[in-house]
């Protein structure tokens, strides 16, 4: 997660598609980049995880995050899943 978030003022695709989750509802890189960095969003730090009850191959992340530059007053809950050996951050 870190690596995305400090790859994401890029909006390198190349580099980012493979940091995020697909299938499901996810879009693609393009948009969920286009997305994030328009709303400024940038990790702060991470508070802790624990491995998500449903799904053994998934960690919720509880991150704190910053949006236009203001850290949120509440940290933000991020799925990370497991997906073809690597581990990758859906949005």
């Amino acid at each position: 997660m870190r690596h995305f978030f400090s790859v994401l003022p890029t909006g390198d695709c190349q580099v980012l598609a493979p940091l995020l989750a697909t299938g499901g509802s996810a879009r693609p890189c393009v948009e969920t980049v286009r997305e994030l960095r328009a709303h400024g969003l940038g990790l702060v730090g991470i508070v802790g995880s624990s491995v998500d009850g449903r799904d053994a191959e998934a960690v919720i992340v509880r991150a704190r995050v910053a949006h236009g530059g203001r850290e949120r007053p509440a940290p933000w809950l991020l799925r990370v899943e497991r997906q073809r050996g690597a581990w990758r951050v859906r949005f």
